[in-house]
């Protein structure tokens, strides 16, 4: 009987590998945090790899890794792990999504109490020897209205939990409908409006372009007077710069932060106020959480080796490796064609309309249409989105997806066309591949284009008249931004619109994006990193 060999890093709670260790022809071996020379050295002897978040798995530690099948990440985050240089290996690659998710909710409860009664601060008064109750006058939770922006797996629990304690939850989130959103239990509004309202404000997004410094100037001065932060999810959501003015003015009345933009952080001009309270990053630090990642990993793991179909794989979609070969070109694509709707998207998602036409009767279309969804659900949810779980997400916030088959590709062998739905707008944009593998888009909307979907993008609507894209070019040239591709593309001679694709070599900065969009005649301009 062969014997599979386990190579388990980090600290990873020893209690969570039993499904490992009571399986007779798995070995494990435990070790701490490996350098990459020291991994590269051993790596060729396991078939699967645990580790947390201080390991590095890079490109070279895979090249090593003749034996190795799986990789599993004890958390949820997988940015320590090269999951490009894995999947072009065949190695999966999978996660905990669901380990640490009441350590979370419960962290935010506790930092939401602590704020609101002054815990922290009375502690360490009555520690240097202070007994001060006056100073420390609360204010209770019941009654008060708790805006939760984010209703994912930890928004949701944060909302049964605010509503047992009988506060009157309101969300915001862009990509579930209220009727999804914690079983239809509490209204989701605009986030202007969750501002407007909120007693308290608790955050459970993922830091992407869109939710960067959400919580800033401008979203302050919309709140009550005395409103209070609580941030348990990410870093870089509230603009720190604007909490401190916040704060400085009374405008907002306190803030609970377990995560900084900037760790570890020990110096923030934040801390110096006495009603800001803040941990080191605890989201997931029980004892609890730990085995529970753990034990989830071990047995994707144990599941993996023993040949089973296994979920939360995080890179490549569980599919017969002849059909993954032949459609690999057209999951690229319909990645590409989701997270261009991702950043196109305006308003809350009911409906994604996928179109295949062409040859596609004996091609299987599942996958590709999973790749759709992940492509326009990653850069946007706060919970990691991969091929197993991305059909379940869209469905919990009630977006409905279709499939529909065409013979007719208008000219192309095959074409995939998304169209998306929201309750503001409908947006299609359609692709094809060229050749053996190289993705194009050839609509948006009405508009005819060829571009390569690639790299860093801006997309220009705009009114059809002369000067228009000379100056958006020039806006980018004078400030050093250079410029791979151009593409104009015409809805027709009439009706006086016009769209600009452009692809460039680095990330244009807001100023320069707030320029382009002042140009007489543009109608819009969003930014699309692929």
């Amino acid at each position: 009987m062969s014997t599979y060999r386990v190579l388990v890093l980090d600290g990873v709670s020893e209690e969570g590998l039993v499904p490992l260790r009571q399986e007779d022809d798995i070995e494990v071996t435990t070790g701490k945090k490996m350098e990459e020379n020291e991994l590269a050295e051993v790596i060729d002897n396991y078939d699967a790899l645990i580790v947390r978040s201080g390991t590095k798995v890079t490109p070279r530690i895979v090249e090593k890794a003749s034996r190795l099948k799986i990789i599993g990440r004890a958390g949820v985050g997988v940015d320590n792990i090269d999951q490009r240089a894995c999947t072009e290996k065949g190695i999966l690659v999978v996660n905990a999504p669901e380990g640490n998710t009441v350590a979370a909710t419960e962290q935010t409860m506790a930092m939401m109490l602590a704020l609101a009664r002054n815990t922290p601060q009375a502690v360490g008064k009555l520690k240097d020897g202070t007994w001060n109750k006056k100073a420390f006058i609360g204010t209770e939770l019941r009654g008060k209205v708790l805006g939760i922006v984010g209703l994912g797996r930890i928004g949701s629990e944060v909302a049964s939990r605010a509503k047992a304690m009988e506060m009157e939850v309101i969300g915001y989130d862009p990509y579930i409908t209220e009727k999804n959103a914690c079983s239809g239990e509490i209204p989701v509004l605009s986030k202007e409006e969750v501002f407007k309202q909120a007693d308290f404000i608790t955050l459970h997004m993922p830091k992407t372009k869109e939710t960067y410094h959400l919580i800033n100037d401008e979203a302050f001065n919309m709140m009550k007077e005395g409103v209070r932060i609580i941030n348990c999810a990410r870093g870089g959501i509230i603009d720190e710069n604007a909490l401190y003015r916040a704060l400085e003015s009374g405008k907002a009345a306190g803030a609970a932060l377990d995560v900084f933009e900037s760790e570890p952080n020990t110096d923030s001009p934040l801390l110096k106020f006495d009603n800001v309270i803040a941990t080191p990053h605890l989201g997931a630090s029980t004892v609890e959480a730990q085995v529970n990642v753990a034990l989830e990993v071990s047995r994707l793991i144990a599941s993996c080796l023993k040949g089973k179909l296994i979920s939360s794989t995080v890179n490549v979609p569980s599919i017969n490796s002849e059909v993954l070969t032949e459609a690999r070109p057209y999951f690229k694509l319909a990645i590409k064609l989701g997270k261009i709707h991702a950043h196109l998207l305006n308003g809350r998602v009911s409906k994604i309309q996928i179109i295949y036409s062409g040859e596609w009767e004996k091609q299987e279309i599942k996958p590709i249409t999973t790749s759709v969804i992940k492509g326009m659900l990653d850069p946007i949810l706060q919970e990691k989105v991969n091929f197993v779980n991305a059909p379940t997400l869209a469905q919990k916030r009630g977006i409905q997806v279709t499939e529909t088959i065409d013979s007719l590709a208008g000219g192309f062998a095959n074409l995939i066309t998304v169209k998306v739905i929201t309750d503001k707008s409908e947006k299609l944009i359609a692709g094809t591949v060229l050749g053996e593998d190289e993705s194009r888009i050839v609509l948006i909307d009405d508009y005819r284009i060829d571009t390569i979907p690639e790299g860093n993008m801006l997309y220009v609507p705009h009114d059809n008249k002369p000067n228009i894209i000379g100056q958006v070019a020039s806006y980018l040239g004078n400030n050093n931004i250079n410029i791979t591709n151009i593409q104009a593309g015409q809805k027709n001679m009439n009706n006086g619109k016009g769209l600009i694709m452009l692809s460039v070599d680095e990330d244009i900065p807001t100023e320069i994006r707030d320029r382009i969009a002042g140009v007489e005649g543009v109608k819009e301009v969003k930014f699309i990193e692929l």
